[in-house]
């Protein structure tokens, strides 16, 4: 049985969520929802980056990079990146996937106070993120610090906690699929002991909603908050998926959040 969590402080907590993700970057790009399995959804996931950041080259900050797989989608479309992640095991993974490349630093630092420069970039991406901050309000002040004039943020994410009424029924089909053939050893759900511990001990361990999210990115000083459907991504995902798979994209509502530091 796991140890609770401590509660003496952020650090405690934010130890934790590092020495988790730590542990799942071992087999984290077989997991499905975070490996890009497709061309199809290759292109799926790339699409807003491409329509939220436009054609010209940007300088682009990618918060909580991972295995790199995020990563490729900005690099491909031409963009300088500087890919951070506070876990160094998943730095190793994603610094071996691209190797060689120009246009691309990878940094351990924390996304929720980076040590980067002021106004040093044109656009910060991210994704499944936004859920596992500890202290959202002084991050997203945090992130517009970064951007310069006009910068732009894109988020992807969703709520992790409260399926919707049809979400929880095929929540229920997916874990009946579990006691038949056996849970998959590459879903969240082969930690989810200490998955559910860290979640409860994070402000957005009650779900984070689009609507949530907007006002407090709008709080710390962002404008043109827009969002964008997740839908295509997941009908990406369920080609080629099997049925446990596509049935767990409708489990949760996801979304896409874009958003820009003002102009002058």
């Amino acid at each position: 049985m796991n140890a609770p969590l401590p509660h003496a402080g952020n650090f405690d907590l934010k130890e934790e969520i590092r020495s988790y993700w730590s542990k799942r970057a071992e087999t984290f790009d077989l997991a499905f929802g975070h490996g890009i399995f497709s061309e199809a959804e290759f292109s799926a996931w790339q699409r807003p980056i491409r329509d939220t950041l436009g054609e010209e080259p940007l300088k682009v900050l990618e918060l909580a990079c991972g295995t790199g797989e995020v990563t490729r989608l900005i690099h491909d479309l031409g963009h300088d990146v500087t890919a951070l992640d506070f876990s160094e095991a998943m730095l190793e993974v994603a610094r071996a996937k691209h190797n060689g490349k120009e246009r691309l630093r990878f940094i351990l630092a924390d996304a929720e106070n980076t040590m980067e420069p002021d106004a040093a970039y044109d656009a910060i991406v991210c994704r499944h993120l936004v859920w596992t901050l500890t202290a959202p309000q002084a991050t997203f002040r945090e992130w517009l610090r970064l951007l310069r004039t006009g910068g732009r943020l894109l988020v992807y994410d969703g709520d992790w906690t409260k399926p919707s009424l049809t979400g929880r029924l095929f929540a229920r089909l997916v874990a009946l699929l579990d006691r038949i053939h056996g849970a998959d050893p590459y879903y969240d759900g082969a930690l989810s002991d200490r998955h559910a511990k860290i979640m409860r001990a994070l402000p957005f361990g009650e779900g984070l909603t689009y609507d949530g999210l907007a006002a407090l990115l709008a709080e710390a000083g962002f404008v043109d908050v827009r969002y964008k459907s997740h839908d295509a991504i997941a009908r990406a995902q369920r080609q080629g998926a099997d049925l446990r798979n596509r049935l767990r994209t409708r489990v949760y509502r996801r979304f896409i959040l874009s958003a820009r530091r003002p102009l002058p």
